[in-house]
């Protein structure tokens, strides 16, 4: 039977893995958050532009331009404006920036993240 002693608290190897653990997670979260922030500073564009749209006047090449000028306002780097696909369906403009982000972690892995849900329709605002 053991003493008291020797039975409380974790061992050393027991908190250098939990250390570990920890820090491996929060290395994660810090390389993930800025991109984000980036999607969602992306998102607010592609939707300001496609509730600016006016059906009948507004070209794609304005649709394109507008986009390029503010995605160079805002700094974004994750995607160029020839990424974002603009095309007309059925007398309906449509706006479609998903991309893809790859991270890397450590050595030869990296984390994949996917923001696919950026197609919207312009010119009629909150539609999806």
């Amino acid at each position: 039977m053991r003493t008291p002693q020797r039975q409380r608290g974790m061992s050393i190897p027991g908190i250098l893995l939990i250390a570990i653990m920890v820090g491996f997670y929060v290395m994660c979260f810090v390389k993930m958050v800025p991109h984000y922030f980036e999607y969602n500073a992306i998102k607010g564009i592609i939707q300001t532009v496609a509730d600016e749209h006016e059906p009948g006047t507004t070209t794609v090449g304005q649709v394109r331009r507008r986009i390029d000028a503010m995605f160079n306002t805002n700094q974004i780097s994750a995607i160029k404006i020839g990424d974002v696909d603009i095309y007309r369906e059925k007398g309906k403009t449509y706006i479609d920036a998903s991309y893809e982000a790859r991270v890397p972690i450590a050595g030869r892995i990296d984390a994949l993240l996917k923001f696919d849900d950026l197609l919207v329709e312009a010119g009629n605002p909150g539609a999806r």
